[in-house]
């Protein structure tokens, strides 16, 4: 008997599992990463185009990931096959090609609290896509904590939008509104598509597999990178570096860890604190001082956030027994 358990693959972890605290950390990593990118793209946007900088940060996160995923994907040989690389590819061109793309070209003309609070109707289109096609339902503290916290990002958004300096209220060019909805949407898909294949592959192979398809994707732009790192100072070719770093192979490591661990809709929810953590980085790093509007709104969130973690009595009650 002890030798037919210890062959047995390790279950998927049920939607009432605890979360441990391995799973909190991969959480917070990747809110606070994913922050600063905002930050980071904002700083070096003005010397890179927005393909080249995707190109750029997604080739340097694809070695520094295969540092870590190449060597146990040759041990373990765990490779797709088959019909299993269509998932990859799929949210490979999607996520990690498309809207990145997509995002940082849509900076280029919209104001950052606009940008946060279209970026973040992702996770509301998480939790309905999930409810569906995952079968995770439509818990009622996920809907109502999703709700606040989604005001609460609209409070942000708005302390963004005051006047400028000049009296000037900043434009929401067309098309940088419908190319952030157009990455929220990319990434909302690519979230429910990623979920399935955390089932059998682990977090750091499944990300860079997605990085190097992204990447491939983006090699039209090679050209205009090379000239572009050539021109730019060298403070902005580092931020592509760290951006490739930190917001990509490891941010996105740790949201696939987190996502093999939690239902994709209350994990999605936690993003509703990346636009208040952007306010506070931005604030030490930039000297930007948050808005009333932006204090308050990321304190909405973060209830709003909290309530997405509440579980209906029903089900608490099936858990315990």
């Amino acid at each position: 008997m002890p030798s037919r358990v210890s062959m047995r693959k390790p279950a998927a972890p049920s939607a009432a599992a605890p979360v441990t605290a391995l799973g909190i950390a991969a959480m917070v990593a990747t809110v606070v990463l994913w922050a600063s990118a905002f930050v980071g793209i904002r700083a070096i946007g003005p010397h890179f185009s927005p393909g080249s900088l995707t190109l750029g940060r997604l080739a340097v996160a694809a070695v520094v990931l295969g540092f870590v995923a190449l060597p146990k994907l040759i041990k373990s040989r765990l490779v797709p096959r088959g019909r299993e690389w269509w998932p990859i590819v799929a949210y490979g061109v999607m996520w990690f090609g498309g809207y990145n793309v997509a995002l940082n070209a849509a900076e280029h003309v919209l104001d950052a609290g606009t940008s946060a609070l279209l970026i973040n109707v992702n996770p509301i289109l998480v939790a309905i896509m999930a409810g569906i096609f995952l079968k995770e339902g439509f818990p009622r503290w996920l809907l109502i904590g999703s709700t606040i916290a989604f005001a609460g990002v609209a409070l942000i958004a708005l302390g963004s939008g005051q006047p400028g300096a000049h009296g000037e209220s900043p434009t929401a060019d067309v098309a940088g509104v419908l190319l952030c909805l157009l990455a929220a949407v990319l990434a909302a898909v690519s979230v429910i598509i990623q979920k399935p294949v955390l089932r059998k592959f682990p977090a750091a192979q499944a990300t860079w597999f997605g990085i190097v398809v992204g990447a491939a994707c983006c090699l039209p732009f090679a050209g205009q990178l090379v000239s572009e790192v050539q021109a730019a100072p060298p403070a902005a070719t580092a931020g592509l570096v760290y951006l490739g770093v930190f917001p990509t192979a490891i941010a996105f490591t740790t949201w696939a860890y987190a996502l093999s661990l939690v239902d994709a809709g209350k994990l999605a929810a936690t993003t509703y604190l990346v636009p208040g953590t952007t306010v506070l980085i931005s604030w030490l790093l930039l000297g930007e001082i948050p808005t009333t509007w932006g204090l308050v709104g990321g304190l909405v969130c973060l209830v709003g956030v909290s309530l997405t973690r509440r579980r209906t009595r029903s089900r608490a009650r099936g858990a315990r027994d």
